[in-house]
């Protein structure tokens, strides 16, 4: 399954959760809004920074959600790869693995923005 298809299941499962369960994901969406605000830091380096954390945490969801964001906010691969080498020097052997997915993910979606 590539990434666009991955990214778009997950969403449906996120769909599912929301109607389930309205006030945890109302909760967590107003929490992720306050995060990007601020004039500090712009948005492409608070996606830099939510993408090292999905890499060092292991995960794949929300490195797909994150390298989409990414995209969007004006990345640059290399930016990513300078990003995805701290990640690896942090997290060593296991992140190692995430970050080739993560610059798996940037190749795939990157190509069809």
């Amino acid at each position: 399954m590539g990434w666009v298809e991955k990214n778009e299941t997950m969403r449906e499962a996120l769909r599912t959760l929301n109607k389930a369960n309205r006030s945890i994901p109302a909760g967590f969406g107003a929490m992720s809004k306050a995060a990007m605000e601020g004039n500090h830091l712009d948005g492409k380096t608070k996606e830099m920074v939510a993408l090292a954390v999905a890499v060092g945490l292991r995960c794949e969801a929300c490195i797909g959600f994150h390298v989409e964001a990414l995209i969007r906010q004006g990345g640059t691969r290399e930016e990513l790869a300078e990003m995805l080498a701290m990640c690896i020097q942090m997290g060593g052997g296991p992140v190692l693995m995430y970050a080739a997915k993560a610059l798996e993910c940037w190749d795939e979606l990157a190509a069809v923005a």
